[in-house]
């Protein structure tokens, strides 16, 4: 249902709120999400438009949270690349079914209300923040150790 580009933003979105102040290289990036570096410029440029992130250019530059993890929800990340939209008509254009959703229509109508619902109600800091432990979004080695270094930092 959702995009390998809405998979990307959303890894590059959460492992940015584990740094929510830190500007991150795209290269570094990069490797902890495991997205082409090529692609994934592309990404966050599509971010950056969206404000969500904001970047700067050269030696020390990457890219940061434009806002607090608390304050940027999954569904304007889904949104900025490749936005969730509700069936409202027949999406065939039949003028006998008006905005009267045959059962497939309308089903596919309740996943995407379901996402909106769930994305829009979950945050960055929700996914990077757990009870107990830090829950990780992503499988990495390399993540989880730099993680374990910050979080012993205070």
């Amino acid at each position: 249902m959702l995009s390998q580009t809405v998979e990307y933003a959303l890894r590059a979105m959460s492992s940015l709120a584990y740094r929510p102040s830190e500007l991150v290289p795209t290269p570094e990036l990069a490797e902890i999400t495991k997205v082409p570096s090529n692609y994934l410029a592309k990404v966050l440029q599509t971010l950056a438009g969206a404000d969500l992130i904001v970047g700067r250019r050269g030696v020390g530059g990457g890219y940061r949270l434009a806002r607090p993890p608390e304050e940027i929800n999954l569904l304007e990340v889904v949104n900025a690349v490749s936005p969730v939209e509700r069936i409202t008509t027949c999406p065939l254009g039949l003028e006998n079914h008006g905005s009267s959703l045959c059962p497939l229509h309308k089903r596919m109508d309740e996943a995407a209300r379901l996402v909106i619902e769930l994305f829009g109600s979950t945050t960055l800091a929700d996914i990077v923040s757990g009870e107990g432990t830090p829950q990780l979004p992503l499988c990495n080695e390399k993540m989880t150790q730099q993680i374990r270094i910050d979080l012993s930092r205070g």
